[in-house]
């Protein structure tokens, strides 16, 4: 039974994690560049955490820029075993008006100008995608949401599109027809290379408007898409430190397999690999590579 490091992910208008203690921020060079910004580490009552704003302080990166390897890379070197992942979405559905929470289970991945595997030339790997967030994560943050009275709906597909703009009318009723619940720009691949570095991932996004396909979409003001930005965030804030207590907890290897994601998924032969590729990939696959 090992103690849990938790790794979250700070989406729009989350740049900090209140309520840490002993926290300080530190830079966490990887073989894959810089990630967005420093990673802030310090717990919550006993249990271990590490912050990283996605989009950096301040906001300088959009979701095509962000170094996404570096971002997983950096928390899986700082420790981390379990990452939630707070993003603002748009809804796709009548049902998930702004201010709700949606603990999304499924992806359709849309971006198309990311680098989305930490493996390539030199070392191939293929990961299976089908069950793309860890269910007892999920579990955990749907109970603590649900204990604090926030709306929140279990279950649900996240669009990801490459943005930076925004969708046509056209391609948000095509997303609607494909059963998409919300949509957003980060979490591919970031969701993928959280799986490649066995690393347990959970979703939590949060509705911001309507995405074009209301009818209402025209008449929203910025104003209005900022003002429950913010309060989102600050529910996200008191929802981490509900939920870190038993997320935290003790656990022995995860029921969904997400720490052993990369058993049997190494295709290259043993003595075809590019050691420079196994240096490279020493935090994230270590584990079966010998690191």
């Amino acid at each position: 039974m090992n103690p849990p490091v938790l790794g979250i992910i700070g989406g729009s208008g989350l740049y900090d994690i209140e309520g840490l203690e002993d926290k300080v921020w530190r830079q966490v060079p990887t073989p894959w560049g810089l990630p967005s910004d420093a990673l802030l580490f310090g717990r919550i009552g006993d249990v271990r955490c590490v912050f990283l704003p996605r989009h950096g302080r301040g906001h300088p990166l959009s979701p095509s820029h962000l170094n996404y390897r570096a971002n997983i890379d950096a928390l899986k070197r700082a420790g981390c075993t379990d990452v939630i992942s707070l993003s603002a979405v748009g809804s796709l559905r009548e049902d998930l008006p702004p201010g709700q929470f949606v603990i999304v289970d499924q992806f359709i991945d849309r971006s198309f100008a990311r680098e989305k595997s930490f493996f390539g030339e030199g070392i191939v790997a293929h990961v299976s995608m089908a069950h793309p967030v860890c269910a007892r994560l999920g579990d955990g943050l749907e109970a603590a949401a649900r204990a604090l009275g926030l709306p929140v709906a279990r279950g649900g597909t996240y669009l990801v599109m490459e943005g930076p703009q925004f969708s046509t009318k056209a391609e948000s009723a095509l997303y609607r027809n494909w059963g998409a619940s919300v949509i957003g720009m980060t979490n591919m691949p970031e969701a993928k290379l959280a799986r490649e570095a066995e690393l347990c991932y959970a979703t939590v996004a949060m509705v911001t408007d309507f995405d074009c396909w209301h009818p209402d979409h025209d008449h929203v003001t910025v104003e209005a898409v900022v003002r429950v930005l913010l309060d989102n965030a600050e529910h996200a804030r008191t929802l981490v430190r509900a939920a870190v207590p038993a997320l935290g907890a003790p656990r022995g290897p995860c029921p969904c397999g997400c720490d052993r994601a990369l058993d049997n998924a190494i295709i290259t032969a043993t003595h075809m690999r590019d050691p420079a590729a196994v240096a490279k990939l020493d935090a994230v696959a270590g584990r079966v590579l010998g690191g």
